[in-house]
């Protein structure tokens, strides 16, 4: 993912209220089910920082996150990077009401362009992730929950 790149996002409406979506995106035990099972540590407060190991194909990704923006059950921000590799990046969550549920807009922005001659850091690659998490596995977790609220 280079600066030149447009910001990825990806939008999805969930059939959950925003309390019950909100929690999702940030309680640890929640996050550990469907985003990272790695994640030590999370919080969603100012300042707090997150570092875990995400093992995929064959190497170590040591993920560093920092939250730079909360305002409860309407958005979360967060600087993602990995330590020892370049690049700097911005994931912010929003959410908000509709007649259907919820809906949540993901937007990665980057900061400092990531590893040009590593697919791994490709928009493509970055793309391909978050509708994965979004489309797939978020909304397989909260869908049968909805039912029960």
């Amino acid at each position: 993912m280079d600066t030149n790149d447009p910001p990825i996002v990806v939008e999805q409406t969930f059939n959950a209220p925003i309390a019950t979506v909100w929690k999702s995106i940030t309680d640890l035990d929640q996050m550990r089910q469907w985003y990272f099972e790695t994640i030590e540590e999370f919080k969603p407060q100012v300042g707090f920082e997150s570092r875990f190991t995400v093992s995929c194909e064959d190497r170590e990704f040591i993920h560093v996150w920092t939250i730079t923006d909360v305002v409860p059950e309407q958005r979360i921000a967060y600087g993602w990077r990995y330590e020892g590799i370049t690049g700097n990046s911005t994931l912010v969550w929003e959410l908000s009401d509709t007649p259907e549920g919820t809906k949540l807009t993901l937007t990665h922005t980057v900061l400092e362009s990531f590893p040009q001659d590593d697919p791994m850091f490709s928009r493509e690659s970055g793309q391909a992730g978050w509708d994965f998490f979004i489309h797939e596995r978020l909304k397989a977790f909260l869908e049968p929950q909805s039912s029960q609220t």
